[in-house]
């Protein structure tokens, strides 16, 4: 039988731990801040900045917020993230993506110093992570390594195919994996065989941002199908799997929702935490 992964347990978990460190830090004085940096108002962009802020309330780190126009300009952005900088009380700095067309991300997320870079999305953050040196790491890829840590499913030695080479998620996940001592093929949207990449793999992660692109013609029996992809679609949201047809094919599968989504989080959090502990750490966490 195929056993559904709880990432929103295991989040919880993650989430609960920071909240207890983050109340003993305040007795010394100390309480983390993150700045979440909103451009616009786009209304995906929006939910995923209100529940970021509610997540850092509900952990007892402080909640600096900046919200500015879509017709903001580079140096109005630039201005913010350098005023956030600067500012002691504040641990980590997030700026929500997508931006306004008229704005240079990769530009603007290099404003953000590396040790408040929670979202480990900088080049430097980068860097560090192709050179195997501590840093802060993206969230959604660590996410998932802290998920398979907490299902006991081994990595080192493990073959995994990550199926999408995206700078949010494909490209920092393979350098995490690799650092961990798994067997890693890519596949991407050149890829001519993608059957031929995935259904070998012991692990299966799929973020393409292609509904339903993962069946059971891709895993082989008893894999871990790891679904990243998030979609709205007039049944539901679904993601880049699809779920019911890997039932008893897959051994464990996230769902969606209710799987990677929470460890994005709860990986914020933690990453803001030890931002403010320590300006950098590894890419693990405890789960």
């Amino acid at each position: 039988m195929t056993t559904t992964i709880d990432g929103a347990r295991i989040a919880r978990r993650i989430r609960q731990q920071v909240a207890a460190e983050v109340a003993a830090a305040a007795l010394s004085g100390t309480v983390p801040g993150l700045a979440t940096i909103l451009v616009g108002d786009d209304p995906a962009s929006a939910v995923y900045v209100a529940a970021k802020r509610r997540a850092i309330t509900e952990a007892g780190m402080r909640d600096f917020h900046r919200h500015l126009p879509h017709h903001a300009t580079h140096d109005d952005v630039a201005a913010v993230i350098d005023a956030l900088a600067a500012d002691p009380e504040v641990s980590g700095i997030l700026l929500q993506l997508p931006l306004p067309v008229q704005l240079d991300a990769a530009t603007l997320i290099d404003r953000i110093p590396v040790t408040k870079d929670v979202d480990g999305l900088t080049t430097t953050s980068l860097g560090l992570l192709a050179r195997g040196e501590q840093g802060l790491r993206p969230c959604t890829p660590s996410g998932i390594i802290a998920l398979l840590d907490a299902e006991g499913i081994a990595l080192k030695g493990a073959h995994v195919a990550v199926v999408g080479w995206g700078e949010l998620v494909g490209r920092p996940l393979t350098h995490l994996l690799l650092s961990r001592g798994a067997t890693v093929s890519v596949a991407h949207e050149h890829t001519t065989d993608l059957a031929a990449v995935t259904r070998p793999a012991d692990i299966v992660v799929v973020a393409t941002g292609v509904p339903g692109l993962i069946g059971p013609e891709h895993v082989r029996h008893g894999a871990t199908v790891i679904d990243v992809g998030i979609h709205r679609t007039s049944a539901g949201l679904r993601g880049d799997a699809r779920t019911g047809e890997l039932i008893d094919v897959a051994g464990r599968i996230t769902p969606v929702p209710g799987g990677v989504g929470p460890m994005t989080i709860a990986i914020l959090l933690a990453n803001t935490l030890y931002a403010a502990e320590r300006g950098t750490r590894p890419y693990t966490v405890p789960v």
